[in-house]
Formats: structure tokens, sequence, C-alpha cells
């Protein structure tokens, strides 16, 4: 009998990652955990987008290359699967950048300026009028990044939505021009969870800011990490009352622990009087224990055998550039830059 659900396909995802560092739990909770699950009902790639990562660090091109393959175990060690997720690597892919430069002549520099992500990402990095120009084309970038796998899908945080609307509105621009739809367009997929903060609760996670807990943390890492994460400065004894609100050690807790109904106890212990700071650090330390030990000593033996890793980036982007190229070519003829091709 003809089952309709095995003929269904599979809807296009794009994610990824800029190579300027090791993932952090912040990553864990916000992006990975969430690929994984999609990897088995969805046509998934990631991209390891070191071009990304060479925008605000073109005069510190290594702390770009030595992050790639550090990414790449951080994908293998929380159980992405190279069989059923394509992971590629961006500079790997030369229809990216000439998409890039296609889409480019189609969006004003006044446009990228206003986008609301970029603008508060300049601002964050304190760039003043030194804005690199690869940062401020940034969102093109992405946008050949969507189009060219033909995706569909983005999981992204609030912050990025204005990237996904740039993304569109190239979209209709080159279709129009071509008076075909030769390229689709994309919807995200909002993260449910907030940006994990750092723990002083004063800033997000971040790898630039170095004030996060990697995947690689050793078990010393991670219990100096909880021990002086931010709770509430009027909790002084065990009997007062707590706050939860803003109390980074909660808002951990809220994102690791499996039990949520012991969590919900632990903050009505907490706000009644009766729990201190430190028994509720005991317990996130050992979540956090559980969780990233097996990370951790997986991870090991990804980067261990480096040649294992590049040929998963290897197998990834061929087959990128395979799928990629193909939007290139519909994009070259729509300008009519295809006297010569093929």
């Amino acid at each position: 009998m003809h089952n309709p659900r095995k003929t269904l396909k599979k809807e296009k995802i794009l994610t990824g990652d800029r190579a300027t560092g090791q993932l952090h739990l912040g990553h864990y909770v916000g992006s990975l955990l969430q690929r994984v699950k999609l990897q088995h009902d969805h046509e998934q790639t990631i991209l390891v987008a070191d071009l990304q990562g060479l925008t605000d660090n073109g005069f510190n091109p290594h702390k770009v290359s030595s992050s790639i393959l550090n990414v790449v175990a951080d994908y293998l060690a929380v159980g992405i699967d190279p069989q059923k997720t394509t992971i590629c690597l961006q500079s790997a892919i030369p229809a990216l950048s000439e998409l890039t430069m296609y889409y480019s002549n189609l969006v004003s520099v006044a446009r990228l300026q206003r986008n609301p992500t970029v603008k508060s990402e300049i601002s964050a990095k304190s760039f003043g009028s030194s804005i690199p120009a690869g940062f401020l084309t940034y969102p093109i970038s992405q946008a050949a990044d969507i189009t060219a796998f033909r995706a569909t899908l983005i999981p992204v945080g609030e912050d990025q939505l204005p990237m996904i609307e740039q993304t569109n509105e190239i979209v209709r621009k080159l279709n129009h021009i071509a008076q075909d739809d030769i390229l689709v367009e994309c919807r995200p997929l909002l993260s449910k969870v907030p940006r994990l903060p750092s723990s002083d609760g004063k800033n997000k996670m971040s790898k630039s800011m170095g004030n996060s807990i990697l995947l690689s943390a050793s078990e010393k890492d991670i219990s100096k990490a909880v021990r002086s994460m931010y709770t509430d400065p009027n909790h002084l004894r065990i009997e007062d009352p707590g706050q939860i609100s803003g109390n980074v050690v909660f808002t951990y807790l809220d994102a690791f622990h499996p039990d949520s109904v012991y969590v919900d106890e632990l903050k009505g212990r907490y706000q009644n009087g009766g729990l201190g700071d430190i028994t509720i650090k005991k317990i996130l330390e050992e979540c956090l224990q559980d969780i990233l030990n097996p990370i951790r000593e997986r991870r090991k033996i990804f980067m261990s055998d480096k040649a294992q890793l590049i040929d998963v980036l290897r197998v990834g982007s061929q087959k990128s550039q395979e799928e990629s190229s193909q939007v290139l070519n519909n994009v070259k003829c729509a300008f009519g830059l295809n006297l010569i091709s093929g």
C-alpha cells in the first residue's frame, strides 16, 4: 500500500557558526541540541563560516584557521551525524563568494547600515568609522549561503530576523530580474531558548568576550565557572528570601537541568528562605558535569584524528559545491553573464 509520508520531500535547513573559537554552552542549548533533533527529519546543512569569521578578524586570520577543526569536533561530539547532516566549509565553496558579489549589486550601503543586527554588532565591536567592508556586507554573504542551498528554514534567534528579511529582499529582487522564481524565500525557525548570560550576569555568553563555558571545559573549569556565578547579592544568609529574577544560577538550571519540577521546587525554597547559594551552585555544577564530561571525552577522540575531521569537511564541501553551482549558474543566467558558461 502506498504511504504518502514516504514521498514527502524533507525541508532544507541551513545553519552554522563562524569559525572564531570553540563552541560553548550557549551554542549547545541555543542551537546544537536543536540541530541534533532536526537532522533526523530535515535535509540539514551546517556551514563552518570561516570567511565570515574573517570579517572582523582579517588582521588575525590564525584565530579563524585554528578554530575550524575545533568547531567540527564540537559538532560531532554533541551528536551531529555527518551521515545525516552535511557539514561544509564556506571557503571551500567558491560559488558562495561569487553569489555574494552578484547580490552586492542589488543592495545599497544605506540599506546595510539600517540593518538592526549589523548596527548592533558594529556598536558592540566599537568599530567607529573603521568598519571592515566585509563586516558591513555580512548580510549579503548570509543571503548567498542561504540561497545557494535553497534553504527554506533557518534556525535563528530573534536578533537575527533582520538577516532573514534582507535575504528575502534579495531573493525577490533577483527573481524580478530573472522574471522567474530561480531563488526561494526562507523563513526563520526561532529558538525557544533565550541567550545564555555569562557567569556575572552582565553580558551574554560570548566567544569573543571569553566569558563562556566551553564544551571542552575541564571539570575544574566548570567548577570554577559555577562558583563565580552571580546570584542574589542580598541573599546573605540561608534563611533570607532570595530573588530568582536575574539569578544566573537559576537561569542555567532552567536551561540545563533535566527535571523542571525539581527546579521549580528549588525556586520556591530559595524565594521563601532556607536554601543557600552554595547548595544551588552544587546542584548546577553536578548537572553541567553530567552534560559536559561525555562531550569533552568524545571531543578528545575526534581531535586526536584530525584527518577524519578534514574528511568530513571535504565530503560535505564537495556535495555543497555541486548544489550551489546550480544556483550560481541560474543567477549568472539572470544577469546575462552565461555567454561562455558550460
